[in-house]
């Protein structure tokens, strides 16, 4: 059996998005070892059988000397632990959790998440974070990407041109989000669910929210998530048009009295999970016409596609849905779980991962 070693930025990042694999790698004897800094799903993994490595980073930083220090944080836990594959996710845990497995050649298999502002707008950044992807993904076993822009974009920078495999974004828990009774629309509600920040399109959310909530009071409108950038204030100055929840461990309560997910987002998405799970409840969805969210939506059929940053697109589209009949609505969320259930299952990726690992193992 092997060590695993699995560096992430956030521990809800493998809590919620990848619990399934973590399970199947301690069922099949595996030891597990999650680095990640500390959060409130630490010692629920921990609870599950895995060994908790602190770290200690912050995900937008660019101070050079912490850079370094993360990268020689991670050499220092590798060769202590002498793993057998490492696991990484998001950028940082990829870049310098790569470099190290390149210097102390331990088989390594990356995870890229979405590309990040940083990487999709040309300029320094993204020279110089494709520099450091060459350095870190020279030597890797598997890169797998969330959608088909993304392995392009890696594909045509020369990053990597083999050893990488294209896989649903995280999938969807298909027994855990089951499909849940459509509401009554006597009230229409919708519901945004993101870190609150400007490119996740909080802004054109509120917008819409503004201006139909005027025109038909009978709809609510609902926001769920911490505020990445400094929303408090905007928030709490439209009560009574928007009604904020902050942080929501569990989305199936809100999904269950909502009849629409609304995900305006323009920010460089690997496979938006928050679409998968709405629509595996059952939920129609509203979403931007981009990577990682159009593979999602079939336009019309299980909800309805918007142009970026564009809030009268948004408005024409939620005013749409509404005035859909309540057959016509219940029945695009369910061809919404069809879809997920043929495309997106978590399976498929947990099945993906034990191959690339079981291939290492076997040597």
């Amino acid at each position: 059996m092997a060590k695993i070693l699995i560096l992430v930025n956030h521990d809800v990042v493998i809590y919620n998005f990848r619990k399934e694999l973590v399970e199947r790698l301690l069922q099949d004897g595996h030891e597990v070892y999650i680095s990640s800094p500390y959060g409130e799903r630490i010692e629920d993994l921990k609870n599950m059988g895995c060994t908790y490595i602190e770290a200690s980073f912050t995900r937008h930083g660019t101070n050079v000397a912490e850079e370094l220090k993360l990268l020689f944080y991670y050499i220092k836990i590798m060769k202590q632990l002498k793993p057998d594959v490492v696991l990484t996710y998001t950028i940082k845990p990829n870049i310098y959790g790569g470099m190290a497995c390149r210097l102390l050649n331990i088989p390594y298999i990356a995870n890229i998440t979405g590309l990040g502002t940083a990487v999709e707008n040309e300029g320094f950044m993204q020279k110089l974070t494709v520099f450091l992807y060459k350095i870190a993904f020279k030597k890797i076993h598997c890169l797998f990407f969330q959608n088909e822009e993304n392995r392009k974009f890696f594909v045509n920078k020369n990053i990597v041109t083999d050893r990488h495999r294209l896989i649903p974004g995280s999938g969807v828990n298909l027994e855990h989000f089951r499909v849940l009774e459509y509401p009554p629309d006597d009230t229409v509600e919708f519901v945004f669910i993101s870190r609150i920040m400007k490119e996740k399109g909080i802004e054109q959310y509120l917008e819409a929210a503004k201006y139909i909530k005027n025109k038909y009071p009978n709809t609510k409108f609902h926001i769920l998530g911490f505020c990445e950038e400094a929303y408090e204030d905007k928030l709490n100055a439209m009560k009574g048009i928007i009604e904020y929840h902050g942080m929501q461990r569990d989305i199936t309560v809100y999904l269950e009295k909502c009849h629409c997910t609304i995900h305006p987002t323009y920010y460089p998405e690997g496979m938006s999970n928050v679409l998968l799970e709405s629509a595996a409840s059952g939920r129609p969805v509203i979403t931007t016409n981009r990577s990682g969210c159009r593979e999602i939506v079939d336009d019309g059929v299980n909800g309805f596609l918007v142009e970026p940053k564009n809030s009268i697109d948004l408005i024409e589209k939620i005013e749409k849905f509404i005035k859909l009949s309540y057959e016509e609505k219940r029945n695009m969320g369910l061809a919404g779980r069809a879809k997920v259930e043929k495309e997106f299952d978590r399976q498929i990726v947990v099945n993906a991962y034990l191959d690339e690992i079981n291939k290492i193992i076997e040597g």
